[in-house]
């Protein structure tokens, strides 16, 4: 059972009209709390707004936010992934208070596998130096190089890499540190073959690959409420804009600068469940 403002029983934010809560819909969309001087506190995504909303004040561990909220806005969408798109944009344009998920992030890096004639090695990449979104065989996208690096170690341990032919750390005589306390399995010394440990530093950077752009051109992503119609035109994992059949064009929040792996993340499933 949803509350409504009527059963609501915890202490309310004095400025909110409870017939404002009442009248939240039961779509999706974004919320906007707002604080003194209608500073945005908090932007937050859900598929039944009303709901989202009274969750976050029957919270408890969320009283600070609820204490300053003044005033509750909302901007419906056909669906989640309009939902998804416009809150990711909104946090980056208005940076509110109490969100951190979802930040602009300026600078990225990402690992690329080059080979040569000893075998694969990650090579760590500014997505200055590279398009991210188009390029094939990137692995993850971090905001630092110690990121990046730390999640690389952290893949090593869990599949018996080498830090040493990962470029992570030197080789001596007797091989990699990691050989001596039995976390490698000698590829950096010819105990194992080197193809076979390639092979696992392949699997192992799977489930972080950034996939290239599977379309040759603008794809659109349709979602529909009733008879209400929204089209969302991406190209290159880039959000360009949404044709909405009640309000026309609506043109991104944000300047496409790049890649946004948020976009990214928002969209691959989607995208790519029908490619395969």
């Amino acid at each position: 059972m949803i509350a409504t403002a009527s059963s609501y029983n915890a202490p309310m934010p004095p400025a909110i009209d409870p017939l404002l809560l009442d009248a939240l819909p039961r779509s999706s969309g974004v919320y906007i709390f707002l604080g003194e001087c209608t500073l945005p506190l908090y932007i937050g995504k859900s598929i039944d707004i009303r709901s989202r909303v009274l969750s976050h004040l029957r919270n408890h561990d969320e009283a600070r936010i609820v204490a300053q909220i003044r005033k509750i806005e909302y901007i419906e969408t056909a669906g989640e992934i309009g939902a998804l798109l416009l809150e990711s944009q909104m946090i980056k344009v208005h940076n509110p208070l109490f969100n951190i998920r979802l930040r602009r992030v300026r600078s990225l890096c990402t690992w690329q596998l080059i080979a040569d004639h000893k075998g694969r090695t990650p090579h760590l990449i500014s997505g200055q130096d590279t398009q991210l979104g188009i390029t094939p065989h990137l692995y993850g996208v971090y905001s630092s190089r110690q990121a990046a690096t730390q999640q690389l170690r952290e893949l090593a341990q869990q599949h018996q890499l080498c830090l040493g032919l990962l470029g992570l750390e030197k080789i001596n005589t007797r091989g990699c540190f990691g050989l001596q306390i039995r976390q490698c399995m000698g590829a950096c010394v010819g105990k194992e073959d080197r193809s076979q440990h390639d092979a696992r530093l392949q699997q192992a950077l799977e489930d972080v690959q950034i996939h290239a752009w599977p379309h040759a051109g603008i794809h659109e992503l349709v979602e529909q409420q009733n008879d209400w119609v929204q089209k969302h035109h991406i190209h290159n994992w880039q959000y360009l804009g949404t044709h909405c059949s009640r309000s026309g064009e609506i043109k991104p929040l944000l300047k496409n600068k790049g890649f946004d792996f948020d976009v990214y993340k928002i969209l691959y499933r989607t995208i790519m469940k029908n490619i395969h």
